[in-house]
C-alpha cells in the first residue's frame, strides 16, 4: 500500500514521466476478400462511365445492422439488390420490376434506410426526367436477420415518392439519413449548367418537399468570358457527429465562353456550405448565413465566405468527387484537376486529366483556415476518387481503378502515400464506397466493375479491407 501511494503521489509531482500513452496507429490496410456479386453485369461507357459504379451515387452499397446491401444493372438490364451477412461471401439477390430504359451512366441506382420505420428506399434510372422509386415494407431493415430476403418485401415501382412529385427534371438521387430518424433525400432539379438542387424528407410517415436551396441565376465571369446560368454539383451532402450537414461543391457555368477553349469543363472554385438545422438553413464556413431552403434567397455563386479553394475553368477541375468529416467533426474533401505546371487552359478535358491530372486533399482546421495537399499519385483517369477515415482519423483516398492511398492524422494529414496499387483488379474507373459500414466494423469495402470492351458484360464485385482497430 505504501509503495502504492508513494507512485501515486511520484506521478502527480510535476516533471514526472509516468507510462506514455500508446501512439495512435498510422493507415494501413489488409486485404480480407474479394466476392464476385454477378460475372455479367451491364457494362457499356457513357459521359466516361459505368452505371454500376459512379461516384455520385449515394448510396449504391450500405451496412445496417449487421448486413451490407448492394445493387446494380444485370446483363439483361435488371436492376437487382444483393444482400449478405457481413463476415460472409453469400449473397442473396432480388430482382426488381425495372429494367434501365437507356444506356446512360447517370442513371443509377442510390439506397437509403429510414431509422423511422426501417424501411428500404430505392431511386434508380434518372437523368433530367422522372423517377423510379421503390419502398420496402417496414422494419425489413431492422430484423434481417428474422425477416426474409424476397421480392414482394421490397414493394412495388412507383414514378413518384407515393404521390409526391418533386420535378420532372430528377437527377442525382442521394439519400443522407439525418440526426432525429428522419430520411431526407437530396437531388437536382433541371440539366447541367442550369440546375438547382433540393431536398425531401421521410419521417416514417410519408414524404414530404423542403424545397430547393440553390440558385441557378447571376453572373459569373471569367478573364475569358460571363455566363449566366450554372448548376451546384455537390461533392457530398454528409452529417458529422454534431449534427451539421456539410457540403463541398464545384460551380458548373452554362455557357462555355468562360473557357479558354473548347473540350475543357466551365467546373470553377472548390465552395463549401453548411446546416445546423437539417438542411433548412445554410450558412458559410464562418456561420454567416446565404440561403434557406425552400425561400427567396438561395445559396448562390457570388454568396461571401462559400469558397474554400479558387481556382477558374481552364483546369478540368472535376466535378462530384467526394467528401467526409472526422472524428472533431471537421470537413475534408477530395478535389482533382490539372494543376497549373501542366498549363494554363485544358483542351481536352479526359485527355489531360489522364495525362496530368491530380487529387488533392482540402480541409478545414479548428481556427478555421482552409488547406489544401497534393496527393503524389497522378490520377491516370479522367475519374473520381474516394474519401474516407479510419478510427484513428487517417485518411484514404480511393482512387481511380482501385488504388488506396493515405495519410496519417499525426503528420497533418500530409505525408500521402500509396499503400494498395490494385494492379490485380482489373478495375474500370471509379468505384462505389460504403460510407456506411467503415463506422461499424472498421472495414472499408468497395464495389467496383472489371474493364471490358463496348457493352460486353463484366463481373462485378465488392472488395473489404481491414483499417487498424
Amino acid at each position: 500500500m505504501l509503495a502504492g501511494a508513494l507512485l501515486a503521489a511520484a506521478t502527480a509531482l510535476p516533471g514526472f514521466a509516468g507510462p506514455a500513452p500508446a501512439a495512435a496507429p498510422g493507415p494501413s490496410v489488409t486485404l480480407i476478400s474479394d466476392t464476385r456479386l454477378d460475372d455479367r453485369a451491364l457494362y457499356f461507357v457513357s459521359y466516361n462511365g459505368l452505371v454500376n459504379n459512379n461516384s455520385f451515387q449515394k448510396n449504391g452499397i450500405l451496412t445496417h445492422r449487421g448486413h451490407q446491401y448492394a445493387a446494380w444493372y444485370t446483363a439483361d438490364r435488371s436492376a437487382v439488390i444483393a444482400r449478405r451477412a457481413l463476415g460472409t461471401t453469400d449473397w442473396r439477390t432480388l430482382t426488381l420490376d425495372h429494367r434501365l430504359t437507356t444506356d446512360d451512366s447517370h442513371n443509377v441506382i442510390s439506397m437509403g434506410v429510414s431509422a423511422a420505420d426501417g424501411r428500404l428506399h430505392i431511386l434508380m434510372d434518372s437523368h433530367s426526367d422522372g423517377l423510379h422509386y421503390v419502398k420496402s415494407e417496414a422494419g425489413l431493415m431492422n430484423e434481417p436477420a428474422e425477416r426474409a430476403w424476397r421480392r414482394d418485401a421490397l414493394g412495388p415501382v412507383q414514378t413518384s415518392l407515393d404521390g409526391l412529385r418533386l420535378t420532372e427534371q430528377f437527377t442525382y438521387p442521394q439519400f443522407v439519413a439525418a440526426p432525429g430518424g428522419a430520411l431526407q433525400l437530396s437531388y437536382r432539379a433541371g440539366v447541367s449548367g442550369n440546375g438547382r438542387n433540393g431536398l425531401a424528407e421521410y419521417d416514417g410517415g410519408g414524404w414530404r418537399a423542403l424545397g430547393e436551396w440553390t440558385g441557378s441565376t447571376g453572373t459569373y465571369t471569367s478573364e475569358h468570358g460571363s455566363s449566366t446560368t450554372r448548376n451546384m454539383y455537390l461533392h457530398g451532402i454528409d452529417y458529422s457527429a454534431d449534427g451539421t450537414l456539410h457540403v463541398f461543391y464545384t460551380w458548373r457555368e452554362g455557357n462555355s465562353a468562360v473557357m479558354c477553349a473548347g473540350g475543357g469543363l466551365t467546373n470553377h472554385d472548390t465552395g463549401y456550405v453548411r446546416s445546423t438545422d437539417r438542411g433548412r438553413t445554410w450558412r458559410n464556413a464562418a456561420g454567416t448565413v446565404v440561403g434557406t431552403t425552400g425561400g427567396g434567397d438561395r445559396v448562390a455563386v457570388g454568396d461571401p465566405g462559400t469558397v474554400a479553394d479558387p481556382l477558374g475553368p481552364d483546369h478540368a477541375l472535376m466535378n462530384q468527387e467526394s467528401q467526409a468529416t472526422d472524428s472533431r467533426n471537421l470537413p475534408h474533401a477530395i478535389i482533382s484537376y490539372v494543376p497549373g505546371r501542366f498549363g494554363q487552359c485544358t483542351t481536352d478535358y479526359v485527355r489531360d486529366r489522364v495525362n496530368n491530372g491530380r487529387a488533392f486533399h482540402v480541409r478545414r482546421d479548428a481556427a478555421g483556415a482552409w488547406h489544401k495537399t497534393e496527393i503524389p499519385e497522378p490520377l491516370r483517369s479522367s475519374q473520381r476518387t474516394k474519401l474516407a477515415f479510419d478510427r484513428h482519423d487517417n485518411a484514404y483516398a480511393i482512387l481511380p481503378f482501385g488504388r488506396i492511398a493515405a495519410a496519417s492524422a499525426a503528420s497533418g494529414w500530409t505525408d500521402w502515400k500509396l499503400l494498395y496499387d490494385a494492379s490485380g483488379l482489373n478495375a474500370f474507373g471509379e468505384v462505389v464506397l460504403d460510407e456506411t459500414r467503415l463506422a461499424q466494423d472498421g472495414v472499408l469495402s468497395f464495389l467496383y466493375q472489371e474493364r471490358s470492351t463496348g457493352t460486353t458484360p463484366s463481373p462485378v464485385h465488392v472488395i473489404d479491407f481491414a483499417l487498424p482497430g
